[in-house]
Parts: structure tokens; C-alpha cells; sequence
């Protein structure tokens, strides 16, 4: 088939206007709630600080009302020249999952500077302490800490 071919725009659209399936819906459905309901309980163990709660709880919310109406996934759909909702969806889910992956990157390489600092900090202040015991010495021999 020829990409200009008008029937390919006819098809797309009837892709994107087919009902879901109410078992999908239900799917749907629950897989939100169950989202929202982890990550409530999560936040309740204290196990999700308060940093990500908000970015969890928004896509729990997100994910509840793209299942109670698709409307807003078709139009996304639609905007984004997605063939199907599902396709939709799963690019959604990948850049969240790229956002994610970024933020965490950013985390560990911001953590890994931190450690060299301190590991450099505790070198000078270990050679320091070396040093202020060789004075505190008679004979000037040093004696490392235990430990």
C-alpha cells in the first residue's frame, strides 16, 4: 500500500474509534487501583518517601482516569499518529520508564561524587591525625587508630 493512500488515514481512525473491550476496561481498572492502592501502602510503611510519592500517586491517578474514559488516550493517540491505544500506552510507559532511569542516573553519579569528597576528606584528616600523634610521640612514631 502507498503511505499516501487515503485509505490508511480511514483505517487509522478506525483503529483509534473501535470500543475497548470491557474486559480490557476492567483490566484497566483494576491495574490503576492496584497501582494507587501500593503506592498508598507503600507511602503508609514509609517504604516511597514523600519525594516520589507525588510522582507515583499522579501516574496512579493518570492511569485511573485514562481507564474510566478513553477519550483523552484517543486524542494523545491521535497527536502522537499512534495506530492503537495499546501502542499508546506503551510509549507512555517508556518514557516514564526513560524519565525514571535518567533521574536515577543523575542520582548515582551526583552520590559517586559525594563519596570520592569524603573519601579525599577522610584521607586528610587520617594524615592530620597521623601527623598531630608522631608529634605527641617521644620517639615521633606514629600509631595508626584501630579500626
Amino acid at each position: 500500500m502507498n503511505p499516501q493512500d487515503p485509505r490508511l488515514g480511514e483505517l487509522r481512525e478506525l483503529f483509534l474509534a473501535a470500543p475497548e473491550s470491557t474486559q480490557v476496561q476492567i483490566m484497566a481498572w483494576i491495574a490503576a487501583g492496584s497501582l494507587f492502592v501500593l503506592v498508598a501502602w507503600l507511602v503508609r510503611r514509609r517504604s516511597l518517601t514523600a519525594e516520589y510519592t507525588p510522582i507515583w500517586m499522579g501516574l496512579a491517578l493518570g492511569l485511573v482516569v485514562a481507564s474510566v474514559d478513553l477519550t483523552v488516550l484517543r486524542a494523545l493517540a491521535r497527536t502522537l499518529g499512534a495506530w492503537t491505544l495499546s501502542s499508546t500506552v506503551f510509549f507512555l510507559g517508556e518514557v516514564f520508564l526513560v524519565a525514571i532511569c535518567l533521574n536515577y542516573a543523575v542520582r548515582i553519579s551526583q552520590t559517586g561524587l559525594r563519596v570520592r569528597k569524603l573519601a579525599q576528606e577522610t584521607a586528610i584528616l587520617r594524615g592530620r591525625l597521623e601527623e598531630l600523634e608522631a608529634r605527641g610521640r617521644p620517639d615521633g612514631s606514629a600509631q595508626l587508630p584501630a579500626g
